[in-house]
């Protein structure tokens, strides 16, 4: 029977693969401050879209506000957590890839907000 080196080079590179990416930093989290001179510092469309899906909570909080019981609020929050992937998609294939200005910065937010957490047609003073 031959000695498998194909299969144990296979295993080595994969297990020198899986010991490099656990000794990398982890890439460091996206503030406000990230998105304050887009024009000098562009940002990813991506950590836009990250940003306001981290914000789920607050936007379920706000749109279930007149909501009498947190039910609604935890349903909202499980719909829009189920919606993630398809707003993701669709902002994806709506703006370029990397973001520039306050305007782009505006229009993604919001249709990622909007996506997640659908708000009714009534606007209130």
């Amino acid at each position: 029977m031959k000695f498998p080196i194909v299969t144990v080079t296979l295993v080595v590179a994969a297990l020198g693969y899986v010991f490099w990416n656990q000794t990398q930093p982890d890439p460091a989290q996206v503030g406000a401050a990230d998105f304050a001179n887009l024009e000098a510092k562009p940002v990813d469309r991506s950590a836009v879209v990250d940003l306001a899906i981290s914000r789920i909570q607050d936007l379920c909080e706000e749109a279930t506000a007149n909501a009498d019981s947190s039910e609604a609020e935890e349903e909202c929050v499980a719909l829009a957590e189920s919606r993630t992937s398809s707003c993701r998609r669709a902002v994806y294939d709506r703006f370029p890839e990397k973001v520039r200005s306050d305007a782009v910065f505006r229009d993604v937010s919001i249709t990622t907000m909007n996506c997640l957490v659908r708000q009714s047609g009534v606007v209130q003073p």
